[in-house]
């Protein structure tokens, strides 16, 4: 008598991997002459801060288009995005422009210079500030960003304890053309974040 063959197994479709961020490739050397090590600290130190630099360049140039491209729109003022405002007055978060943009191109040119220099350069971020005295400029392109940076400090400072802290966006003074002063001034909005 044929044996009977044992019938296929259902295999089960495979999960989707959440995207996480992937370990660091570069090993720490933690040995050798002392000379070796602070190399190696430095250059570690060079490369945060760096990055860290970067990724705010990177915020204040996409605040920068959104204000080429919003620039005289009536809904969002020109900033591009619109933040919200609690019952009391305080800041709440932000969100973007549903309008349609005013333009549709921003040089390049234009949105490197508005992103570096001038004192609009930090306008349409979110930054936050913590009763400890510690605090970042507006370089966040939103609240939520803002407020995770403000926990990692909570939790590298304060044990993980809610001290309390603020959010602050700064926007772009609209004053008239016609006005006499020269350089726009701006203006913070400040928000409490926290019990």
């Amino acid at each position: 008598m044929a044996t009977r063959k044992p019938a296929p197994r259902k295999r089960t479709a495979p999960r989707r991997r959440k995207p996480v961020s992937r370990a660091r490739s570069t090993r720490r050397p933690r040995g050798g002459p002392l000379g070796r090590r602070a190399a190696t600290w430095l250059a570690f130190f060079v490369a945060k801060h760096g990055e860290k630099h970067l990724q705010a360049v990177n915020s204040r140039k996409d605040a920068a288009i959104l204000r080429m491209t919003h620039e005289g729109c009536p809904r969002c003022k020109g900033n591009g995005q619109i933040f919200t405002k609690g019952k009391d007055g305080s800041f709440t978060g932000s969100k973007p422009c549903p309008a349609k943009p005013t333009k549709a191109k921003a040089g390049r040119m234009r949105v490197a210079m508005a992103a570096r220099f001038g004192p609009d350069k930090h306008s349409g971020l979110v930054g936050w500030a913590c009763p400890c005295g510690k605090k970042e400029k507006p370089r966040y392109r939103d609240a939520k960003a803002a407020t995770a940076a403000l926990r990692t400090h909570e939790r590298q400072k304060h044990s993980g304890k809610t001290v309390g802290g603020a959010w602050y966006a700064q926007v772009a003074d609209t004053t008239p053309k016609n006005t006499t002063p020269s350089t726009p001034t701006t203006a913070k909005v400040p928000s409490k974040v926290g019990p």
